[in-house]
């Protein structure tokens, strides 16, 4: 009973019970959801198998939805993507020099509100208080992040959000 095989189907009858089975009209369910939010199911399911709860809103940084304070237009892929997206929050994070005020302007109406970014690499305490004004009411585990430069990922730690998206997966 010491063998390969039988530590091989010990694993698998193990993962197996690990893995929940959902219902047809559950998956359904899911994949309608997905596609609401515009997003794949895949990276749906990640998402929701991350944080344990469904998206609520969207927190992009201005990075992520390409606007600075040199260029305050959304390109066009980045306004059909919100424009896709239903059922779910759609907030903004303004990198310095780009003030909130200029990235509403640029949102076209796409966006519910926009807030000042915490400073790239600054403290966590300032982060996490950023994040939280952000976010708003929103409960931060159904809130996703969206960024494009590598120091907002650790935004999504500080603010306690339910996971952290590389713009490319949204804007693909």
């Amino acid at each position: 009973m010491t063998g390969t095989a039988w530590r091989k189907h010990c694993w698998q009858a193990a993962r197996e019970a690990l893995l929940p089975h959902l219902p047809i009209e559950v998956l359904r369910g899911r994949v309608r959801r997905a596609q609401e939010l515009g997003l794949d199911y895949k990276t749906y399911a990640s998402v929701r198998a991350a944080s344990g709860h469904d998206v609520v809103a969207f927190l992009f940084s201005s990075n992520a939805l390409r606007v600075t304070s040199r260029l305050p237009q959304l390109p066009e892929d980045r306004v059909a993507r919100l424009q896709s997206m239903a059922q779910c929050g759609r907030l903004a994070l303004a990198v310095a020099p780009l003030a909130p005020a200029a990235l509403m302007a640029a949102g076209q109406g796409l966006l519910d509100a926009a807030q000042p970014a915490p400073r790239p690499f600054g403290s966590f305490a300032e982060a996490r208080e950023a994040i939280r004004l952000a976010r708003g009411a929103h409960k931060p585990d159904g809130v996703i992040l969206v960024g494009a430069a590598p120091f907002e990922a650790e935004w999504c730690a500080a603010g306690k959000l339910g996971f952290y998206l590389p713009a490319e997966r949204i804007f693909a």
